[in-house]
């Protein structure tokens, strides 16, 4: 591999020295060429060694990717150990050994010149190369990264909009289930989500009296009507099967007159409306 370019100076990597190419600006290409106190024009192979350049051009944290000191991007040599520029130049220097270095360019104008293998940027794809800067008006994922950027705020919107139908059923429902408290029991409202004469439905035993008085009062076809309206009370069967005392009592009356009556005594006929019968096996209660 060649060495340094610098007049007098024979130092390569093969002893361990750090060589940097031309930066392939041309103003800061022609700096480092007066510094160097050679006429000649560069080749992409021409280099210089680190000793050229000061401490204060380096990047204090930053490597190169080979794992060397990195050069900022605006560096300049300015060590060279040679005589006056066999040449004329704007810009020379008085010192035989120190050049005073030039006024450095910004670092974001450099920052676009590709030189030192470290100041190149990569545009994404779709992306315009002029200036290193993304043009929207021709930027391809510009436009697909604005499309998505669209349909996620729409659909962002369509649920939010969601939510807030949702929170007023939940208020609507919380308020249809207070007011179902105030006349039905927890059993008798969780008997409501169930199917209709569901055998599932637990009954609890104040239900059961609810019911026997619900019965009483507007008697066996009122009772079932409500039943058929969808009213949660438990059939008439269950009311017979959670009597705590029964006692067995035949008599010639119909069910519709026992329970005109109002003496708490339950036909234990299938059917409410069944009369034909001489005599009907009932069950009364003992209060």
């Amino acid at each position: 591999m060649g060495g340094c370019s610098a007049p007098n100076c024979h130092n390569s990597t093969s002893i361990g020295k750090q060589l940097f190419r031309f930066p392939k600006d041309p103003m800061r290409k022609k700096k480092w060429v007066v510094n160097c106190r050679r006429d000649f024009e560069p080749t992409p192979h021409s280099r210089l060694c680190q000793d050229h350049f000061e401490k204060s051009q380096f990047e204090e944290i930053a490597r190169s990717p080979a794992g060397g000191k990195k050069l900022k991007p605006n560096a300049i040599p300015t060590l060279f150990n040679v005589g006056e520029p066999s040449y004329p130049a704007p810009l020379a220097v008085t010192t035989p050994f120190i050049l005073v270095a030039l006024k450095p360019e910004p670092v974001e104008k450099d920052l676009n010149v590709g030189d030192h293998g470290y100041a190149r940027r990569n545009p994404l794809p779709g992306m315009g190369d002029d200036d290193g800067d993304c043009s929207r008006e021709h930027c391809t994922q510009c436009q697909v990264l604005k499309r998505q950027l669209e349909q996620e705020m729409q659909n962002s919107a369509g649920l939010q909009k969601e939510v807030e139908e949702m929170k007023k059923r939940l208020y609507r429902l919380d308020r249809i289930e207070k007011g179902l408290q105030n006349f039905l029991y927890e059993d008798q409202i969780r008997a409501l989500s169930l199917t209709k004469r569901s055998r599932r439905a637990v009954w609890s035993p104040e239900t059961i009296i609810k019911a026997r008085k619900i019965r009483t009062a507007v008697g066996t076809k009122g009772y079932e009507y409500l039943r058929e309206l969808g009213y949660p009370l438990p059939s008439y069967r269950t009311l017979c099967n959670r009597l705590e005392t029964k006692i067995m009592v035949t008599t010639d009356m119909s069910c519709e007159e026992l329970a005109e009556l109002g003496l708490g005594l339950m036909a234990t006929c299938d059917s409410p409306t069944q009369g034909d019968n001489d005599e009907e096996e009932l069950i009364g209660v003992l209060s």
